[in-house]
């Protein structure tokens, strides 16, 4: 059984890449989409528990992805990962309902830590 089925939207392959290498050995269900359509496409389709976007993308950005899913589906947690660190984006998030920001290159740990406590967060809600 699955710990939860998480949508990860970023256009950095490697990223992408590392985060399924981290979230489903520990039993999370993982979509892989390189942008925000595609992923936004499938919360439509599936019950998804979180959604993890990049910040800086080309056609859609991850505060216009955090909007829409927090604007369709409140339900849904999101967690904004980006490379570019900056506390006016970062409250922006946060206050547009973003559960966490998590600022590039994260650990595995930090990843694994932020997913659970949105998780655990969503579960009591």
């Amino acid at each position: 059984m699955s710990k939860g089925t998480i949508v990860v939207i970023d256009d950095e392959d490697i990223v992408r890449t590392s985060c399924s290498r981290t979230l489903v050995p520990e039993g999370y269900k993982v979509h892989l989409f390189k942008n925000g359509f595609d992923g936004l496409a499938l919360l439509d389709k599936e019950p998804v528990d979180l959604v993890l976007t990049d910040l800086k993308m080309p056609e859609i950005d991850g505060i216009e992805i955090l909007r829409r899913v927090k604007g369709k589906w409140p339900q849904i947690e999101v967690i904004v990962i980006t490379g570019y660190q900056s506390v006016d984006t970062a409250v922006k998030s946060i206050k547009l309902g973003a559960f966490d920001y998590l600022e590039k290159p994260f650990t595995p740990d930090g990843l694994l830590a932020s997913v659970a406590k949105a998780l655990d967060h969503k579960n009591k809600i």
